[in-house]
């Protein structure tokens, strides 16, 4: 967010500077031509938006590229952010050279990204002085028959021919910026993509899963046009082998990975384009590895809302069915467990993080 909004401040101070002063010249200009001759002005209007017409063509080609550009610089970004932040971590395991040829594969991206942009971008300032160089001789040539058959005075044709040519320069210069302002629309575009995610809200329980294809790897395939549909209240087990893609449809869900093709959708909503927050305050997930801390069993159930009364702790741990196992500790829900669990059972942990759920 950071690189991507300071590019695209600074295409904006370049690109519409250039973009106002040029609107200004060319209206200022246009009056002066219609006032020396309506026949030669409107030659000039008509040819001159050819060059921005080829500016198009060529911006349309380098946009994509600008777009990979921002891209890779945010990936690159955030290794160096990451791998620098955690340097001790990095090097406790040995991971120094591993991380030094994944930036460089990283910068080498960029490096063709960065080139290829910009080649192309470049070729669109030399390509409308070209074209705009093309209209200045048509005005010239359109203009010397004029003034033979006495329409304007050659001191007009003069006065016109460089009003033509302050007439054509705006369109050179935003031309020239195009860089600048191709690169701001694609950094642009990611920062609203980063903003732009709505709120779910209280879910309603609906689950629509459309043709996923999902992997780790590009070249070992695990998810494929994998759909299933979920009615609120309705119970789905995922069973199967280990390796067959259990986990993966959990971390799918939780948006802990996104999904390679297809949509996941959660009462209707994709779930790529509303906020993880949201989305995963909407779930609730219970491990079999349990983990409760050291302090008594209300303490442990109270965890993810701290402002929960005696009366909701009792009836989620009746929904769980731990009531009854908690009832006949010492000190009932004040009997003070030790870390991950102490001496309770793994069934009776499991319920205990299952009640701090359902009180959720």
């Amino acid at each position: 967010v950071i690189a991507d909004a300071d590019q695209f401040a600074d295409g904006l101070l370049m690109g519409f500077t250039q973009l106002f002063t040029g609107v200004i010249t060319i209206l200022g200009t246009l009056g002066f031509m219609l006032s020396v001759s309506v026949p030669i002005a409107l030659v000039v209007v008509v040819l001159t938006p050819v060059s921005l017409f080829v500016a198009a063509f060529i911006a349309k080609r380098t946009y994509q590229m600008f777009r990979m550009q921002s891209e890779t610089r945010g990936e690159q970004t955030a290794l160096i952010e990451e791998m620098i932040g955690n340097q001790k971590v990095v090097q406790a395991f040995g991971q120094e050279n591993e991380v030094g040829d994944r930036f460089d594969e990283i910068n080498d991206r960029l490096s063709k990204y960065s080139l290829q942009g910009t080649f192309f971008s470049s070729i669109t300032n030399p390509s409308t002085r070209f074209v705009n160089a093309l209209v200045y001789a048509a005005v010239g040539v359109f203009g010397a028959f004029f003034a033979i058959q006495g329409g304007i005075s050659v001191g007009q044709l003069s006065c016109f021919l460089s009003y033509a040519n302050q007439y054509t320069k705006p369109f050179n210069e935003i031309s020239g910026v195009v860089t600048e302002l191709q690169n701001a629309i694609a950094c642009a575009g990611r920062v609203l993509e980063s903003v732009s995610y709505t709120h779910l809200g209280k879910a309603d329980g609906k689950v629509e899963i459309e043709d996923v294809y999902f992997s780790y790897e590009p070249n070992q395939k695990l998810i494929e046009h994998f759909n299933l549909q979920v009615k609120p209240g309705q119970r789905v087990a995922i069973v199967g082998p280990t390796g067959c893609g259990k986990t993966t449809l959990i971390n799918l869900l939780m948006r802990f990975y996104d999904v390679n093709s297809g949509a996941i959708k959660v009462s209707e909503k994709d779930i790529r384009k509303v906020t993880r927050e949201s989305l995963r305050a909407n779930y609730g997930m219970v491990l079999q590895e349990t983990w409760l801390k050291q302090g008594t069993i209300r303490e442990n159930i109270v965890m993810g809302r701290e402002n929960a009364t005696d009366d909701e702790v009792l009836a989620a741990a009746k929904a769980s069915h731990a009531h009854s196992f908690i009832k006949r500790l010492p000190n009932g829900y004040d009997t003070v467990i030790g870390e991950d669990g102490g001496s309770l059972s793994a069934g009776q942990k499991q319920l205990l993080c299952i009640t701090r759920v359902m009180l959720c």
